[in-house]
C-alpha cells in the first residue's frame, strides 16, 4: 500500500469505527440509463447503466455511484467512487453552522476504475443556498495513481423547480482540478435536466426522463481533449 494513501485509509477506518446505531435521517438509492455518441477518448458511442446511492446521517452523508459502460465497438469498463464525509459538528459535538454554512466536514473520495484507484481527502461544507435542496462543496488533496498529485474542488447541487405541473429537477457537479508535469488542469461541468414523468405515471417515487451534458476541459488531465458531450437519460429511483 503506498503512504500516500493514509490519511484516506484513517478516514475510512474513522468513518467504520462510527458506532453501529448511529442514526440515518434520509437514504436514496436509483438506477439510470444513459445513451451518448461525443464521448472522447475511446469510442464515441456508448450506452451507460449508473447504480447511486446516497444516504445522511447525524454523523455525515455517503454518496456512491458505479458506472457500467458499453461502447459500440464492444469494450465495456467499469468506473465507481465512494464518496464519504464526516460531520465536525458531529465529532466536536458542537454547532459549526455560520452564515450559509450548516456543517464543515471532513471529505473522501475513492475512485476506481480500469487499472488505477486515486483516493482523495480533505474538507467539506453544506451550504444553504435559497431554492436548492443542497449544495456542497469539497477540497481535496489527490493522490492520483497513474499522474502526478494534484489539488481538487468539487461543487454539487440539486436544484426541483416546477413548470407549471411539470416537477422538474437541475443537478450536477463541477471538478476543477490543478496540473502536474503529466496533466493538465482539468474542468468537467456535467449536469442533468430531468422531468419527473413518473407523477404522471402514479409511481410513488420518481422516474426522470431528461438530458445530461458532459462540458468537460482536458478530460482525464490530457491537453486538449475537450468533451461536449449530450447524452438522453432516463432514471429511476427506488
Amino acid at each position: 500500500m503506498k503512504v500516500k494513501t493514509t490519511a484516506a485509509l484513517t478516514l475510512a477506518a474513522t468513518m467504520i469505527s462510527i458506532p453501529a446505531f448511529a442514526e440515518q435521517l434520509w437514504s436514496d438509492f436509483s438506477l439510470s440509463y444513459l445513451n451518448g455518441s461525443d464521448y472522447e477518448v475511446g469510442d464515441p458511442d456508448r450506452q451507460v447503466v449508473t447504480v447511486e446511492h446516497a444516504s445522511g446521517h447525524n454523523w455525515g452523508d455517503t454518496f456512491f455511484f458505479m458506472d457500467r459502460l458499453k461502447s459500440d465497438n464492444g469494450d465495456t469498463e467499469t468506473y465507481f467512487e465512494l464518496a464519504p464525509r464526516l460531520s465536525l459538528g458531529y465529532l466536536t459535538d458542537s454547532n459549526l453552522s455560520f452564515g450559509p454554512v450548516k456543517d464543515v466536514y471532513l471529505a473522501g473520495t475513492w475512485e476506481s476504475g480500469e487499472g488505477f484507484d486515486n483516493y482523495l481527502t480533505g474538507v467539506g461544507v453544506s451550504l444553504d443556498v435559497p431554492g436548492f435542496q443542497y449544495f456542497n462543496a469539497n477540497i481535496y488533496h489527490v493522490s492520483n495513481d497513474t499522474t502526478d498529485d494534484n489539488e481538487q474542488l468539487t461543487l454539487t447541487w440539486g436544484l426541483p423547480f416546477n413548470l407549471g405541473s411539470a416537477e422538474l429537477l437541475y443537478d450536477g457537479f463541477i471538478d476543477w482540478s490543478t496540473s502536474g508535469s503529466n496533466l493538465e488542469t482539468e474542468m468537467n461541468f456535467t449536469s442533468q435536466l430531468k422531468w419527473n414523468v413518473g407523477k404522471v405515471m402514479g409511481t410513488k417515487s420518481p422516474v426522470y426522463v431528461g438530458l445530461e451534458y458532459a462540458y468537460w476541459n482536458n478530460k482525464f488531465g490530457i491537453d486538449g481533449v475537450d468533451e461536449r458531450n449530450p447524452a438522453l437519460l432516463v432514471k429511476w429511483h427506488f
